[in-house]
């Protein structure tokens, strides 16, 4: 699709950053993370964003704290726009430690959940039992995220143990897996304790993955958002993107911001500058 009439201006110009895939699309992803949005704050959104957004994920157990009603009508709402909407893992393993799994995810059906996340931020989970649910949930009819990584700073991200949990979450049916980086994006998995990734890590998880677009990177922070684009191009999958932060990401996406628009610039000029030297 032809990306330079998709805009309010109605104006033929090209965005910098071209190849941006359109929904539905199955790379490119932007999960939001929404921390308790209500009604109106969520349709004022959808309303502006939601071509730009895959994903809605209901932030840890927070769900599990609306009115019911409540909580059907912002499922309904979002569905009705296009987007996936799933409860955030941490619920899901407060469900496994009381041995109440089974029971969640025929709820998570019922009340519209189109997707469910499996990790074991908090928790210790056999892979066996992993392995059991995400298959469980994927049979349901749900997309399956699983994440990998601690969410205590002091655990240690092992990379050997994360690339063999991954392949093994794919080859059991999981849709993406998500690299966690909680909203701080700060001192846990890849990260440091001020938000840059190891490239070590990092590469090494792209290298060892059955694709690289298998992954999902939580990049709540600009800084890494800019990095993984700039990196791997404008259609990497990104997570824990903050409900504010969607046009502003959108912008990085299409070289419509500076900090990728530079990027555009500077490609191009070393481009002239080798037809000039071949001329």
């Amino acid at each position: 699709m032809d990306r330079s009439f998709k805009n309010g201006w109605d104006l033929d110009i090209e965005f910098p950053l071209v190849g941006r895939e359109d929904k539905p699309r199955r790379n490119g992803l932007t999960m939001v993370l929404d921390k308790g949005l209500g009604i109106y704050q969520t349709e004022d959104l959808l309303e502006i964003a939601a071509d730009y957004i895959d994903f809605l994920k209901l932030s840890f157990g927070t769900s599990a704290l609306y009115p019911k009603k409540l909580l059907q009508k912002k499922i309904d709402l979002v569905r009705g726009y296009g987007l996936d909407i799933y409860p955030g893992g941490t619920f899901l393993e407060v469900a496994i430690v009381q041995d109440k799994w089974e029971e969640y995810l025929y709820k998570a059906k019922d009340l519209g959940f189109t997707a469910i996340e499996v990790s074991d931020g908090t928790i210790d989970l056999t892979s066996n039992l992993r392995s059991i649910i995400i298959k469980k949930a994927k049979n349901l009819g749900f997309k399956v995220f699983t994440e990998i990584g601690k969410k205590d700073k002091e655990e240690e991200f092992k990379t050997h143990q994360m690339i063999k949990q991954l392949k093994r979450d794919i080859a059991d049916g999981a849709y993406k897996v998500i690299i966690e980086a909680r909203e701080s994006g700060k001192g846990v998995s890849i990260y440091d304790d001020s938000g840059e990734a190891d490239e070590f890590k990092l590469k090494k998880l792209l290298l060892e993955a059955p694709h690289p677009t298998d992954i999902i990177w939580e990049a709540p922070l600009k800084k890494q958002q800019v990095y993984f684009i700039n990196m791997l191009g404008n259609n990497v999958n990104l997570g824990n993107i903050n409900s504010g932060d969607i046009i502003a990401l959108e912008s990085l996406r299409t070289g419509l911001r500076g900090d990728t628009f530079k990027r555009t610039l500077d490609i191009k000029h070393n481009s002239d500058t080798i037809i000039e030297m071949d001329l």
